[in-house]
């Protein structure tokens, strides 16, 4: 396992850890903090000192233990040794809050991040930022720094959750899309069919229309022989009327 990579969350050097070391304290679990003994009554500056001096150990072993406990340390294996990395416990300056920004930003364009958007590498930095952040609150105030921690865990489950939630609209979103792409293709093969349906009835409906243009032209004609039919007997019985017109007149003559 390789040496773990550089992190905006401070650390102190890495420690070797001997190969006699309890396997207890090698899981990464943090001492325990050592009980304060009872001091003398502080009966003169040099036992109030101590008496401060011990009290002052007591907080920073708190803190310690509190940091190991909020960012468990780091452990790795490099030519078959075990080596051990704690966050640092020491207190953080103003230098150092513009020299964290400086570094953040630094890395923000060695990395390339993407300025909007998801992008997994800005988050990454922006995650070591504000352990960074929480580990100076801690070692002032170390209920308000467990407080952040609380902001911290809170905005990592909502993550989460979005993350959860984009995937799992990513499997909808693909399982809608190939169900689109089945009706597509069942459409596509539904118009063919009636494409092919639409050009049965059009040669049909053609096929119709000149069934009708002959079948008017024939009784067109029918229409036509019936009426010279009839106009020749007309003229005949009229042409037989007058001779018999004129007959009756002779014959009415001729008895006259």
């Amino acid at each position: 396992m390789n040496a773990p990579a550089e992190s905006l969350l401070r650390y102190d050097p890495p420690v070797l850890v001997p190969k006699s070391a309890d396997k207890k304290s090698a899981k990464g679990r943090p001492p325990k903090p050592r009980k304060s003994k009872p001091q003398p009554p502080a009966d003169s500056l040099l036992s109030l000192r101590k008496s401060i001096t011990a009290t002052l150990e007591d907080i920073k072993q708190k803190n310690e233990n509190l940091l190991n406990l909020m960012f468990p340390p780091r452990r790795w294996e490099e030519a078959n040794k075990e080596w051990v990395q704690r966050v640092c416990s020491e207190p953080s300056t103003r230098v150092d809050v513009v020299n964290l920004e400086e570094e953040l930003d630094k890395k923000l364009l060695q990395t390339r991040t993407m300025e909007t958007g998801i992008c997994p590498l800005r988050r990454q930095l922006y995650t070591e930022c504000f352990d960074e952040l929480i580990r100076h609150v801690v070692l002032i105030c170390a209920e308000r720094g467990l407080l952040l921690l609380r902001v911290r865990d809170e905005i990592k489950m909502t993550i989460a959750a979005y993350q959860t939630f984009y995937e799992s609209s990513m499997v909808f979103g693909v399982r809608k899309a190939l169900h689109d792409e089945q009706d597509k293709v069942a459409l596509k093969d539904r118009i063919s069919d009636l494409e092919n349906i639409k050009e049965e009835l059009i040669e049909k409906l053609d096929y119709q229309k000149k069934k009708c243009v002959e079948v008017k032209k024939m009784a067109a004609e029918k229409q036509e022989a019936q009426e010279k039919t009839c106009t020749e007997e007309i003229q005949s019985l009229r042409k037989n009327n007058q001779q018999m017109k004129v007959q009756l007149e002779g014959l009415l003559t001729a008895k006259k």
